[in-house]
């Protein structure tokens, strides 16, 4: 479990203060930091959304449904009697990054954004598209402890009874 919590602080603390940097260095001067040339930039965005800035319901309701989201990813890592290494840090990744964003939504009604991958901006199928959203540490931590899952399962379960009758 130190792993689980560990990984759980460490996100937290590195999507809050990555946040703040974000909102000293980036809000009021309306500015962007191009890292690496037409590829990756640090650019201030408000999600007041979920993934994608997609309004998917009213703030409190997300607020909601992400607290639930993280009290059940404690419960089950609290019960499962798994421990491998995998298990622990895909669900501490999680759990962090749900947290990261939830503080944002307590404290301002919406996350600050700030990573922006620049893979293509232009138009497709006759609109104007940006391929890739703004993100944050959070999202971050979400996206590879939800990819570690997929992609480990056998690893992170290997006792589960494997079906080939699959379509």
């Amino acid at each position: 479990m130190k792993r689980f919590f560990v990984l759980l602080f460490s996100v937290i603390a590195a999507d809050q203060l990555t946040k703040q940097l974000a909102v000293r260095l980036l809000r009021d001067q309306d500015r962007s930091i191009t890292l690496i040339r037409d590829l990756l930039s640090l650019t201030y965005a408000e999600n007041r959304g979920v993934a994608f800035g997609m309004e998917f319901a009213p703030p409190l309701v997300l607020l909601l449904l992400t607290g639930a989201i993280v009290l059940g990813v404690f419960v089950y890592v609290a019960r499962s009697e798994n421990r491998s290494p995998l298990f622990l840090t895909a669900f501490g990744l999680i759990a962090g990054g749900g947290i990261g964003n939830m503080i944002d939504r307590i404290l301002y009604g919406r996350v600050t954004d700030f990573i922006y991958f620049d893979l293509y901006q232009g138009e497709l199928f006759g609109h104007w598209v940006s391929l890739w959203p703004i993100f944050n540490v959070a999202d971050s931590a979400i996206t590879i402890g939800a990819c570690m899952l997929v992609l480990f399962h056998d690893r992170i379960f290997p006792d589960t009874e494997k079906n080939d009758d699959v379509c």
